[in-house]
């Protein structure tokens, strides 16, 4: 939080800008890809000051998507975190605009980091390019709305999950990997981690979609049925739904086997994942 709170900050942005980023990007949330990121490159022996900036990278990438997904063109949605979606409080226009400059200022942060080698200041930026630009996130982002305009399968969720919010998941991972110097035998371990986790945290929220409340959640509930979008709930059934998410953290967890104890924090924020209630 403190260095996410910097780099806002020491942004040369007008004000009214740098407050409409500051609004959504310092409003909490699960802090998941930066997290990621962080016990990534701890549990392969980097430092945590090596690893920072491309964390804060991802979150304020995770962010950007987040105002931009919650104007009217979007999901339309009016809460976000518990407060009002940024475009409520500031207008559309400075809401796309928060977003943009989050967005860059997710590439100046990682590209900028002094911490870091020129090589993997390079390799960090380019996977964080490719997992949030149009083969990764946005990719995703167009199948999801296609998917709205037709009865799309269990399969056709699967596959617009792992790039809608699977692939910045996965680059979390291997940005820590690229900070700590890891092998590729283990970049992949951690790779195959959040494939898994990604699609059940997708899964998750699916389900949390429709069993909880728009005062846990921070954010509209049942809006996917109100919209006629197909969900895993609606394909599975609820119940179908949480054994998969089960599955995939049993198999996120397996892919932790390579490290032993230094896996655990890993194993047991796949659990929390699965068992969340927000």
């Amino acid at each position: 939080e403190r260095a996410l709170e910097a780099y806002i900050a020491n942004c040369s942005a007008p004000e009214k800008l740098k407050q409409s980023m500051a609004y959504s990007l310092l409003a909490g949330g699960k802090r998941l890809r930066p997290s990621l990121c962080l016990q990534a490159a701890d549990m392969l022996g980097g430092s945590e000051a090596n690893a920072m900036p491309v964390a804060c990278a991802l979150e304020m990438i995770h962010t950007y998507s987040l105002i931009h997904d919650d104007l009217p063109c979007m999901d339309n949605d009016d809460m976000r975190r518990g407060k009002p979606s940024n475009h409520k409080v500031y207008g559309y226009a400075n809401a796309m605009l928060a977003g943009d400059g989050l967005l860059t200022l997710a590439f100046e942060t990682v590209l900028g980091a002094k911490e870091l080698s020129a090589e993997k200041r390079a390799a960090a930026g380019c996977l964080l390019a490719e997992a949030a630009g149009c083969s990764g996130m946005i990719a995703g982002q167009v199948m999801d709305l296609a998917n709205e305009e037709r009865s799309a399968t269990a399969d056709d969720l699967a596959a617009t999950d792992r790039l809608k919010t699977g692939e910045l998941i996965r680059a979390a991972a291997v940005m820590g990997c690229i900070a700590a110097g890891a092998s590729g035998e283990q970049t992949a371990a951690a790779e195959g981690y959040c494939a898994a986790v990604g699609l059940a945290f997708q899964i998750v929220d699916d389900i949390l979609d429709v069993t909880s409340s728009e005062s846990v959640l921070g954010k509209p509930i049942g809006s996917d049925s109100e919209n006629g979008k197909s969900t895993y709930v609606s394909l599975l059934g609820l119940e179908r739904s949480g054994e998969l998410a089960a599955e995939l953290t049993d198999k996120a967890k397996s892919a932790l086997d390579i490290f032993g104890d230094e896996g655990e924090f890993l194993a047991e924020l796949a659990d929390k994942l699965s068992s969340r209630k927000s």
